[in-house]
């Protein structure tokens, strides 16, 4: 293992070619060099020389022919593989144990090969080392990569698993953490800031961490530190800055890179929902490192609540899920950065093209400190990795379902997790696409991640290296190799074993599990070490420590602002549809003549009713257009929301970003409609502040913001897309009848404070300041005319507070969005 960005997962393998030793690289990033020349498969002896990276400077592998050659023995192989000793040699351990199999459950070979997660206390420790009676004539290359040696006495971090590199601390010299090279410790990790902490000393002697304002934070125990914040550390204390720890051990810095190999369980789950029903019962079971994992379960069997759980997104009531050994509950605002979760639906903007899309997630979840090219160099090795580099440039409406899903892997691959999860990705999918998806996350997983896939289909489970089956209720109905899945339920084909879970729904299927010789071979010795359940908090969420923001709230704003402006800006039905719209309900009070002004009449004419059956088109209008612009946003963008959120994105950001470029839409519009309505009539000769016809636009675009608003809450509430046309046109249909056009509102009780809360009264009530309506239209009583709303005082005062209201509105339902977006976000989110 060579700790080198430039190094892929899985570069290249050193093998026996029959006649000599060769190298083949297995489709890196950066490639494989030879005497500068890039290599795909060569043959290599002593006295080569190997680059991996780059063909200069990268990690240079010195091939030697060696020099007293030993042969290792690795159990349990029969026959003993022989491979160079070591130049340091290791200590002698003893081997993990194997689960033996029955002759009558024994895998077939490609899956003996995989072996079983072992217990934290015994799942990264070296199998027994044996000197061979004799030395073998033909050695593989000795390579000169060094790797530092441990550190006696000091407990491992993680399981077993020894540390990556050690660095030398000093009591008066200070060790800066960063992406840039003039750090003393250099972090090639994007979600690392250029500067994002150090280490100095105390005048006790002790350590402690500072923060130097980074982006992602800097974490102690998996809890953040305050930007610029220090803290003391302790001899078990862990410190994270992107997907490393360090831990102190001495005057040395111990750093562990997380680069996939880590184990991740799930200890005793349980969620209880609303009247204590338990829709998710004591779930266990340990994933393999660097695995595919399916999990099947027909209907109601929890495989929706499992996800949430594992993933965070809805912590469970009781147990716990530990991710290398660490509590995912409580360290959450650090360890989500290295999980990625593709949702059953899309995670992008489709009328974005591939890269675009890409290029705005990765603008979102880097430091803001992170160069134009830095973020271009991953977006385009991420498409290379999923072949998705042809495609970059093609709107993601227009790919194959399957391409669409490689897609919304792709954005979660950004930020290099080792933990993916993914909900149903092939639901819709031909049985061909099926097999792609499934190859894919096969690909990845062999890649040097852990894949866990919720899934209906049942056609590719041989790919997956474990299967978890569901049982109705909640509970585990079977967790092992998916060869063995079906002879262990009795049936030959999983409509057969969904079938009987149907009909005998109240059976004991988790006790079944748990009596079987499958649960000993598979899962006793995890439930062992899990025997004690994990205490947990009462309310998980209070454990939780919410994350920092990557980027600055302003910096989101623009970000967000400029994303969706591109979205509208690809839509070009939605550009069509924001003319066309206010120009026809504009041109709708065209139908009446131009010779009804807005104007007084012309005596002996006393009253100009047209004036007031004109504002109520064009202000109805409005309110339609407005609302109609906001309906559908946010229900649209839902599970994009949902995601980015858990990511840090700030929520008011993400919703004035809809208010800034929605607003400047509906002003537009509503100028539109005012032009279209106002330029063929007589106007009053002078308004109350500025001229007649600029107060009324005014107030017809105040309307429109308010309806936006509207629209917005609309789209928060709502379901389903489906939901909010019906909404929308009854929204409409009530502003009309209380405008105060059609019939007196005021001094009528209870409906005149009814109306008060319809922004169309409002607005009626600005444009009859500006027009005098109360004169210029018949008085409701002819006894007495002198009575007139109060809210169509003539008087540059009252419209003034006409507007006032509406933009109060506008404020108030903003806030509630805020607070119905809540409900959309994981838990962990929540204020």
């Amino acid at each position: 293992m060579i700790d080198d960005a430039r190094v892929s997962w899985r570069h290249a393998t050193i093998s026996w070619g029959g006649r000599s030793w060769v190298i083949e690289d297995h489709g890196s990033t950066n490639g494989t060099y030879l005497q500068g020349q890039r290599i795909h498969q060569v043959e290599i002896g002593p006295g080569s020389a190997v680059n991996l990276g780059n063909a200069t400077d990268g990690p240079r592998l010195n091939l030697a022919a060696a020099g007293a050659p030993a042969a290792r023995q690795q159990a349990p192989q029969p026959q003993a593989q022989q491979v160079q000793q070591a130049p340091h040699a290791v200590p002698q351990q003893q081997a993990a144990p194997q689960p033996v199999q029955h002759p009558a459950h024994q895998a077939p070979p490609q899956q003996a090969q995989q072996q079983w997660q072992q217990p934290a206390a015994q799942q990264q420790m070296p199998p027994q080392v044996q000197q061979a009676p004799h030395a073998v004539p033909q050695q593989p290359p000795q390579a000169s990569y060094q790797k530092p040696a441990d550190v006696q006495g000091a407990a491992p971090v993680h399981g077993d698993r020894s540390p990556t590199t050690f660095h030398q601390l000093a009591l008066d010299r200070v060790m800066r953490i960063g992406r840039a090279l003039e750090n003393e410790l250099v972090v090639s990790d994007l979600q690392v800031s250029r500067h994002h902490a150090e280490f100095h000393a105390t005048p006790d002697g002790r350590f402690q961490i500072r923060d130097l304002g980074s982006h992602n934070g800097t974490y102690v125990n998996g809890q953040p530190i305050p930007k610029g914040g220090t803290a003391v550390l302790g001899p078990n204390d862990i410190v994270g800055v992107g997907h490393s720890t360090f831990r102190i051990v001495g005057n040395q810095l111990e750093e562990f890179v997380d680069t996939g190999a880590v184990s991740f369980s799930a200890r005793h789950l349980t969620v209880t929902v609303d009247g204590g029903k338990q829709i998710l019962k004591d779930v266990t079971f340990g994933v393999p490192e660097k695995s595919l994992i399916g999990v099947i379960g027909p209907s109601g069997s929890g495989k929706s609540t499992l996800l949430k759980a594992l993933t965070g997104y809805r912590p469970a009531d009781q147990g716990d899920v530990l991710y290398d050994n660490r509590s995912l509950y409580k360290q959450f605002a650090e360890l989500r950065q290295r999980i990625g979760l593709v949702p059953q639906d899309d995670i992008l903007h489709k009328e974005l093209t591939v890269q675009k899309a890409l290029r705005y997630a990765a603008k979102l979840r880097f430091p803001g400190d992170t160069a134009t090219a830095e973020r271009e160099a991953r977006i385009s090795e991420v498409l290379r990795e999923l072949k998705l580099d042809i495609h970059k440039e093609k709107k993601v409406t227009s790919l194959s379902g399957g391409q669409r899903k490689r897609v919304s892997v792709a954005l979660e691959l950004l930020t290099k997790p080792s933990l993916i999860f993914l909900d149903e990705p092939t639901s819709g999918l031909d049985p061909g696409m099926d097999r792609d998806v499934m190859q894919l996350l096969r690909g990845l997983a062999d890649d040097g991640r852990t894949v866990l896939v919720v899934t209906h289909s049942v056609a590719e489970l041989a790919l997956c290296d474990k299967l978890l089956v569901m049982a109705p209720g909640g509970s585990v109905a079977y967790f092992g190799p998916p060869d063995e899945a079906l002879n262990f339920f009795g049936y030959s084909t999983w409509a057969d074993v969904f079938s009987a879970f149907e009909n005998y729904r109240d059976y004991d299927w988790a006790g079944r599990w748990k009596g079987s010789q499958h649960y000993q071979m598979y899962a006793a010795e995890i439930d062992a070490v899990a025997a004690q359940p994990v205490q947990m908090p009462q309310h998980a969420q209070q454990a939780m420590t919410r994350p920092p923001k990557p980027q600055g709230w302003g910096s989101q704003l623009w970000t967000l602002i400029r994303r969706y402006v591109s979205v509208i800006a690809s839509d070009k039905g939605f550009l069509a549809l924001m003319v066309i719209l206010p120009a026809v309900l504009g041109g709708v009070s065209a139908v009446i003549p131009a010779t009804y002004g807005l104007a007084p009449p012309t005596p002996p004419a006393r009253f100009n009713g047209a004036a007031g059956t004109i504002m109520l088109i064009l202000t109805v209008g409005m309110c339609f257009s407005g609302a109609a612009n906001s309906v559908r946003e946010l229900i649209k963008e839902r599970v994009i929301y949902e995601r980015e959120r858990a990511t840090g994105l700030s929520r008011s950001a993400y919703l004035m970003s809809k208010v800034i470029v929605l607003g400047l839409i509906t002003a537009f519009q509503g100028v539109i409609i005012c032009g279209i309505g106002f330029t063929p009539r007589k106007m009053p000769a002078e308004g109350l502040i500025m001229p007649p016809a600029l107060e009324l636009c005014l107030v017809v675009i105040a309307l429109g913001l308010t309806s936006m608003m509207v629209g917005l809450v609309i789209s928060s509430l709502v379901k389903t897309a489906e939901k909010t046309m019906p909404l929308l046109v009854m929204f409409a249909i009530v502003q009309v009848v209380f405008t105060g056009v059609l019939f007196q509102v005021y001094d009528s009780p209870g409906l005149e404070q009814f109306a008060w809360l319809m922004p169309s009264r409002w607005a009626i009530g600005g444009a009859a300041t500006t027009l005098d309506l109360g004169h210029l239209m018949a008085p409701w009583d002819p006894k007495n005319p002198t009575d007139l709303d109060p809210l169509w005082e003539h008087s540059a005062g009252q419209w003034g507070f006409d507007i006032g209201v509406l933009l109060l509105m506008t404020a108030v339902l903003g806030v509630l969005v805020a607070r119905l977006l809540r409900r959309h976000e994981p838990e962990v989110m929540r204020k």
